[in-house]
């Protein structure tokens, strides 16, 4: 085995302590990502906690400082965007790769946005830091990626469905205990949502811009537009928290430049890294949010053509949020580094 194949290398965790920090630990585990070192990040709360880190055995939580990067090869950001911003200058000056979870550069006209099944090239055009898309985009992107080989995609109308853990570890806990209170008639408290989740909708995530949309939803055009190299792409996009726990759903028309053949279009979406093809309508067969709950692969159902407009592709995907939507994906983009 050549040297080269042999190397590991030193990597941290920006935000270890939240669910997609700890998503990226396992999954650094489950794809042997080459790791010498694995340093993991979080506030001063929880500097001193020793953790199991899976295959890389018990490793204490250190307070993330300006010195907390010297000598690592690649960090992964799981944190806020204050922080992410605070620490950034820090980790490109110890001259590590800095692949960053936040919305705090995947606009920055001098950051890559990826998806590695669909723009890896842009990955080695960085300047020291690498965003990763915001997880109903990558999702989205993945599923539709095949379409838009066969024909140009001019125009998305999407609504998404996402998940209470996109929200953070409380989404999940607080959507029990609401639910929980809903069936034993005791007192709905909120706090990580607006409103009660459980057994309901509530169709805003972000705030709302002035033409309406919130932040959530225009950035599935404003980071499509990036990652597809399509600044002319229009998007509209109204996206939903449901008392789902885990996986997001997306429903999607993509009208293409050219009319397309269904059959055309299934290959493709078969053949597309990083998906499933679940459609068999004959057996009730269509992506859920429980089957492709902690696991990396977008699957796509559903597809027909749409009624509206003989270019357009209706289609249903399904994709797990925490992974490929967060962790699993800024860990392939190290992974591009490494191959």
């Amino acid at each position: 085995m050549s040297e080269e194949k042999l190397k590991k290398y030193n990597v941290g965790i920006l935000g270890a302590t939240g669910a997609v920090g700890q998503e990226m630990v396992k999954v650094l585990g489950e794809r042997d990502f080459p790791v010498a070192e694995l340093r993991l990040l979080a506030s001063s709360r929880s500097a001193g906690k020793v953790v199991d880190a899976g295959k890389f055995g018990k490793v204490t939580i250190r307070e993330a400082s300006d010195d907390s990067f010297e000598g690592l090869d690649i960090v992964l950001g799981a944190a806020e965007n204050d922080i992410s911003k605070k620490f950034v200058n820090n980790i490109k000056a110890s001259g590590a790769i800095y692949i960053d979870n936040s919305s705090a550069f995947r606009l920055d006209p001098d950051v890559p946005l990826v998806v590695p099944e669909i723009n890896p090239d842009d990955a080695f055009k960085h300047h020291g830091v690498i965003a990763n898309p915001n997880c109903s985009t990558i999702i989205t992107l993945v599923a539709i990626n095949g379409i838009n080989k066969l024909s140009p995609i001019e125009t998305l109308y999407a609504s998404t469905y996402q998940a209470v853990s996109g929200a953070g570890a409380k989404g999940p806990v607080e959507m029990y205990d609401q639910a929980k209170a809903v069936l034993e008639g005791g007192e709905i408290k909120t706090g990580v949502f607006p409103y009660q989740i459980a057994f309901n909708l509530i169709p805003q995530i972000g705030g709302f811009g002035e033409n309406g949309y919130t932040s959530e939803e225009m950035k599935l055009q404003n980071e499509g537009r990036k990652i597809l190299h399509m600044p002319e792409m229009k998007v509209s996009c109204t996206c939903v928290r449901v008392p789902v726990e885990r996986s997001h759903s997306i429903s999607v028309i993509a009208i293409t430049k050219d009319k397309l053949d269904l059959e055309d279009v299934a290959k493709a979406v078969s053949e597309a890294p990083g998906c499933r093809l679940v459609d068999d309508k004959a057996s009730n067969v269509y992506p859920m949010p429980l089957d492709t709950s902690d696991q990396d692969t977008v699957f796509v159902g559903r597809i027909r053509r749409d009624l509206a407009n003989e270019n357009g592709i209706n289609l249903w995907c399904c994709g797990d949020q925490v992974r490929k939507g967060a962790a699993t994906n800024a860990v392939q983009i190290a992974e591009l580094f490494v191959k």
